[in-house]
């Protein structure tokens, strides 16, 4: 049986017998309870801001491929079918694809915008993305034929369009040639492509102005021949993405730039952990505060068990074992408030993860979703104990420090 050190015997008699005046106890209690709901604090804000996270990663699976190559000069990627070709053979990789991306003019009827248009070979690309089941209107994007296209909600809202079978105008500048100023449409290559299908991702940068059609389409539109802006790869199961992108990066060399999802999406993502961790910070802050109520507490229990300190000094304990006393005072309240703390939290979290009982604001049926998204992760547990553990070793140390000084030497 493991023998308690003296000090911390008595420390916790003192913390739990019944103390002279009322209040000592009942601000004992607040000590606790305020470092429980400090810490339940951080661990939800946490939670809710991993779930955010979360939800994010959920939804770039959508029309985001899990790796993309892109050139490290220029535009555009030399014999990017060739390439695409051989990294299809490449382990880990289950398929990939050529793509041209460029910015364009739609006009439709008497109204017109720019749009960001995608090359794609339809078939492969429902094979990378999710685009099938993103469709508002219309049939499936895997296609055969060419000059057909599925437009973002926001070129069909824009443009007036409500369902599948309009006609797209669409305008590239001329990538050679000098501008005509007395004709400038003449600076201008055009085409037309039918409108088959209406898409929605939940993601503005996809819904605001893209425009999905067959690769050759677009080659035609932008003056490309076997040229890619980028190559688009689909990892097997169970390969993890960042490995992949590492093993193509190492492979294809400085030419070239491979990211994996996470890092298409780099801002975003840092954005959130930027919330995040000032968002803990703030929350420590609150913690620090609630740590002088436990100062408070020490010092009134110090000054209301003076006679018995002086008792314990009389029968031969020294100033440094006293101290001690009240340093493990300090830290029994931060660790069973940190722990009332910590189980509490994360029990609120799973409770909102399972039923979601706080809704967010505004219209539900607009929203991506409804209530706040959690996510418990448990290495944000352990982060929220290094504060915790800090603010206990400090306060321990002030109490120690005035319990001495209450001692005569």
């Amino acid at each position: 049986m493991i023998k308690r050190p003296l000090a911390l015997k008595i420390a916790w008699r003192y913390l739990m017998a019944p103390k002279s005046h009322g209040a000592v106890s009942a601000i004992s209690i607040i000590s606790v309870v305020g470092v429980a709901v400090a810490t339940a604090a951080i661990v939800i804000v946490l939670s809710v801001f991993n779930g955010f996270k979360f939800h994010l990663n959920a939804r770039l699976d959508s029309l985001t491929a899990d790796v993309t190559v892109l050139p490290s000069y220029g535009k555009t990627i030399e014999n990017g079918d060739s390439l695409a070709e051989a990294l299809n053979g490449f382990p880990g990789v289950a398929v990939a694809m050529s793509e041209v991306a460029d910015n364009a003019l739609v006009i439709a009827g008497s109204k017109e915008m720019p749009v960001k248009l995608k090359g794609v070979n339809p078939e492969i690309f429902s094979q990378i993305t999710m685009i099938d089941s993103l469709l508002l209107d219309g049939k499936s994007v895997n296609l055969n034929s060419e000059k057909q296209a599925s437009v973002a909600v926001g070129v069909a809202q824009r443009l007036g369009m409500y369902a599948a079978g309009d006609t797209l105008f669409l305008f590239a500048p001329k990538r050679h040639g000098r501008v005509n100023m007395a004709n400038p449409l003449a600076s201008f290559l055009t085409d037309s492509i039918e409108v088959t299908s209406i898409f929605r991702s939940m993601q503005n940068e996809f819904d605001e102005n893209t425009v999905i059609c067959d690769i050759e389409t677009a080659r035609q539109l932008f003056q490309y021949d076997t040229e890619a802006t980028s190559i688009q790869i689909k990892a097997l199961p169970g390969v993890r993405q960042p490995a992949l992108a590492s093993q193509l990066q190492e492979l294809l060399g400085d030419d070239y730039i491979v990211k994996d999802r996470l890092q298409q999406q780099e801002v975003n993502f840092r954005m959130v952990a930027i919330e995040k961790w000032i968002t803990f910070i703030l929350l420590t802050f609150i913690l620090v505060i609630a740590s002088f109520n436990i100062i408070s507490t020490l010092c009134m229990i110090i000054l209301d068990k003076g006679n018995a300190l002086h008792t314990l000094s009389n029968i031969g304990m020294n100033r440094r074992k006293i101290g001690a006393i009240f340093w493990w005072e300090s830290i029994l309240i931060t660790l069973i408030g940190a722990a009332f703390g910590l189980v509490s939290g994360v029990i609120i979290s799973l409770i909102q993860e399972k039923y979601g009982l706080i809704k967010l604001a505004g219209d539900p049926e607009s929203l991506i979703i409804t209530a706040y998204p959690v996510r418990v992760e448990w290495l944000d547990l352990g982060i929220t104990m290094v504060p915790i553990i800090i603010i206990g070793l400090v306060t321990a140390w002030i109490s120690d420090s005035f319990a001495k000084g209450r001692l005569k030497p």
